[in-house]
C-alpha cells in the first residue's frame, strides 16, 4: 500500500508510466481532477504523431520521454517522442511480423534510464532510453530452444530487481530470469509442463514469496522469481489460442479471462503455496485481449464481439454476473479518477461511469482514424492526457478540468 501511494504521488507530480499498463501494473492511473465529462467531439486534441508504424503496442512514458514500437517494412522499430510528439529517436528491434494479425505487439518497459522490449519473433533488445542506442540483445528461441507460436511472441515484459522476466515457453526455459544489465541467464525452468501464451506477466507478494504470475498457452503459472522454481500452475485452456489477459491477484486468488467462450475462471492459492484450488468458471467474460480490471470486489472487463455482451462485470469472489452492458461493444479499458476509459475495437473512445450495479457512458468520440478498425491499442492516462493509438496513429487529449 505504501509503494502504491509513492507511484500515485510519482504519476501526479510527472507523468510515469513506465511500462504495460502502469508502475504497477494494475491499469490504474494516479491523475485525478480530470474532466467529468468530454465535449461533443471529444476533448482538446494536444497533438497527433502519424509516424508509428504498423502496430498494436500502447505507450510507456518515463523522464519526459513516450516509447512504442512499430513494424515499418520488413523492420521492426523502438520510437520514442518527447511530450510534445517529437521523435527523438528509433531504433531497429529486428524483423517486423508479417504473420496473422501483421504488426508490431509490445510496449517497451523502462527501468532505470533503458528501455526493454520483445519483438513478434522473440529478439529481446535493450536499449538505452535517452538515445535509443543497442546496449544488448538475445535471441529467445535460439537460447531457450523455443517456438513461436500462431500470433507471434506477444509478452510486454518485466523488470524485478535486477532480473528481467518473461516467458519464451522452450524446452531450455520456459520462464527465465536475465541480467537486465547484460542480458546473461540468471535462471531457466525447463519443468513447466507448458509453453508461452501471449500474456504479459504480473510480479506479486504472496506470503511473503516475490511470484511472478502469467497465463501459458493452457494454464496459469506461477513461478519463485527468487529461485525460478514452479510453485504452482493450473488449468486454463483457450478455445483458439488467445490466452492473452494478464492475470489479476487479489487476497490470494487468481483470476483470469480469454476470450472466444475460453470464458474466466478463479482459482485461490491454497496455504502451502504450491498448488491453487479452482473457486469458479464462467464464460459470460470471456475477454480475449482488452484486459480486466478490478474495482470494489468487482472484475470488470469485455465480452466477445460475437456474443454482444459488451462490457461484462462479475463478482471477484463469485464469478456471478452482475451486468452486461452490450452498447460498450469489444473495448480496452483503463481506470482513472473514478472511470473506466473504453477504446472500442470500433474506434470509439469512451469514458464510463461504472458501479457494481450498471455501466453508463458518460460521453464518447470517434476520432477520424485514417486506417479502417479493428483497433487494438490499450488507452493510456497519466499526466492529465489520454493516449489512444491506432497503427501508425497516436492521439494526445488533454482530458484535465479547467
Amino acid at each position: 500500500m505504501i509503494l502504491r501511494a509513492i507511484q500515485l504521488l510519482l504519476c501526479a507530480a510527472t507523468p510515469w508510466w513506465p511500462q504495460f499498463h502502469g508502475p504497477q501494473r494494475d491499469n490504474m492511473s494516479g491523475d485525478t481532477g480530470l474532466l467529468k465529462s468530454w465535449p461533443d467531439g471529444g476533448p482538446p486534441l494536444v497533438w497527433k504523431f502519424s509516424e508509428c508504424g504498423r502496430g498494436y503496442a500502447s505507450v510507456s512514458i518515463a523522464n519526459g520521454t513516450i516509447f512504442t514500437t512499430g513494424d515499418f517494412g520488413e523492420d521492426e522499430f523502438v520510437l520514442a517522442l518527447d511530450l510534445d510528439g517529437k521523435l527523438k529517436w528509433k531504433t531497429q528491434n529486428g524483423k517486423a511480423w508479417k504473420g496473422p494479425q501483421p504488426g508490431a505487439r509490445t510496449t517497451p518497459t523502462f527501468h532505470d534510464g533503458i528501455v526493454y522490449q520483445m519483438n513478434a519473433h522473440g529478439r529481446l533488445a535493450a536499449f538505452e532510453a535517452a538515445t535509443g542506442k543497442p546496449a544488448w540483445a538475445v535471441e529467445l528461441q535460439e537460447r531457450f530452444e523455443a517456438k513461436n507460436n500462431f500470433w507471434g511472441y506477444a509478452e510486454n515484459v518485466i523488470i524485478e530487481g535486477d532480473a528481467l522476466l518473461c516467458m519464451p515457453g522452450g524446452a531450455k526455459g520456459r520462464v527465465v530470469a536475465l541480467d537486465r544489465r547484460t542480458g546473461n541467464t540468471i535462471w531457466a525452468n525447463a519443468d513447466i509442463p507448458d509453453t508461452a501464451g501471449y500474456s504479459s506477466p504480473k510480479v506479486v507478494t504472496h506470503n511473503g514469496t516475490r511470484v511472478f504470475l502469467t497465463l501459458a498457452r493452457q494454464s496459469i503459472v506461477a513461478v519463485d522469481v527468487k529461485t525460478g522454481k514452479l510453485l504452482w500452475s493450473h488449468p486454463h485452456p483457450s478455445t483458439c489460442d488467445q490466452n492473452v489477459t494478464s492475470p489479476i491477484y487479489h487476497d490470494g486468488c487468481v483470476a483470469v479471462s480469454s476470450g472466444h467462450k475460453g470464458g474466466s475462471r478463479m482459482a485461490k492459492i491454497n496455504p502451502d503455496g504450491r498448488s491453487a484450488t479452482e473457486v469458479w468458471f464462467g464464460t459470460d467474460l470471456d475477454n480475449c485481449h482488452g484486459g480486466l480490471q478490478l474495482l470494489r470486489g468487482h472484475l470488470y472487463g469485455s465480452g466477445c464481439r460475437q456474443y454482444r455482451k459488451g462490457l461484462v462485470c462479475v463478482e471477484f469472489a463469485t464469478g456471478k454476473t452482475v451486468f452486461t452492458a452490450p452498447e460498450i461493444g469489444k473495448t480496452s479499458i483503463t481506470f482513472a479518477d473514478g472511470r473506466l476509459y473504453c477504446f472500442g475495437n470500433d474506434g470509439t473512445m469512451m469514458l464510463v461511469d461504472v458501479t457494481p450495479q450498471q455501466a453508463k457512458i458518460i460521453s464518447k468520440f470517434t476520432p477520424p482514424w485514417p486506417e479502417k478498425p479493428p483497433c487494438l491499442c490499450h488507452p493510456v492516462v497519466c499526466g492529465g492526457r489520454l493516449y489512444i493509438r491506432h497503427l501508425n496513429s497516436l492521439l494526445v487529449y488533454d482530458v484535465r478540468a479547467k
